[in-house]
């Protein structure tokens, strides 16, 4: 597919254990409109391995429902305690397999760097991104931290993607 040319579908997913945020963005050149976004929950009440089934199946729901041509997923750090860093590391290893599973290539991305394809800076506030989300896509539509979150990483890599196959399309 010439990434120049063609629209292309992009799911950002926000992993967490509790909430995991998804949004779907399509990309045609410089243009981002807004498809979808939402929430993946899990119940808190339910033991580690049924948690993980419930944001792998509601992830790949949202796959299957939207279509997405490439994924995106936040490189997540915590450090206020290993429990809560390890059940974070495997929410997000969910969060990675099921696009890759559906055959997506899987892109990775730190937290300064969607807010700095968002908002301009590599820090900001919650209310800054979810500011600049409906600056770059008026219509979008989103319920709480995680989707909004999910749609800046889609729009991330929206923006590096594009680069990148412009930085290709120069070279050959």
């Amino acid at each position: 597919m010439d990434g120049m040319r063609e629209t292309i579908r992009i799911v950002g997913i926000d992993p967490g254990l509790r909430r995991t945020g998804w949004g779907i963005v399509e990309s045609l050149g410089n243009s981002l409109r807004f498809v979808a976004s939402g929430t993946v929950k899990s119940d808190d009440k339910a033991d580690l391995a049924s948690r993980l089934c419930q944001l792998h199946d509601g992830l790949a729901d949202v796959l299957h429902r939207h279509m997405p041509h490439e994924a995106a997923v936040e490189h997540t750090f915590v450090n206020k305690d290993a429990s809560a860093t390890l059940k974070l590391g495997q929410a997000r290893g969910i969060a990675m397999l099921v696009p890759a599973r559906a055959g997506l290539r899987v892109a990775e991305y730190a937290p300064n760097a969607v807010k700095k394809a968002v908002i301009g800076v590599g820090h900001g506030d919650k209310q800054q991104i979810h500011m600049m989300v409906k600056v770059l896509m008026p219509k979008a539509t989103f319920q709480g931290d995680d989707a909004a979150d999910a749609l800046a990483i889609a729009i991330c890599h929206a923006h590096h993607r594009q680069s990148a196959a412009y930085r290709i399309a120069l070279a050959g």
